[in-house]
């Protein structure tokens, strides 16, 4: 009967759940989606201006695509997986 508790005991428990990484993989893929697509438009000449740096891509959507993914990382982190839904 002791062993049995010890062997409980000693059982790793983690502290999110299997849904909670889904939501943080999610997380992380729309923070990393973000991020390349800002990257890139600069010009090799500094005398030269490349105006493809203030697109929509750059300016617009590759940031709401990072707030996207802090807002599931947020999401992910106190989402409780344990809660009955009725």
């Amino acid at each position: 009967m002791g062993e049995k508790k010890q062997k409980d005991a000693m059982k790793p428990t983690f502290v999110f759940e299997r849904k909670n990484y889904k939501f943080m993989f999610i997380g992380i893929v729309f923070i990393a989606l973000g991020f390349a697509l800002m990257a890139g438009g600069g010009s090799d000449d500094p005398n030269v201006f490349n105006p493809d740096i203030f697109s929509f891509r750059r300016i617009r959507l590759a940031p709401m695509l990072v707030l996207l993914g802090f807002g599931f990382e947020m999401y992910a982190i106190l989402l409780n997986p344990d809660k009955k839904e009725n």
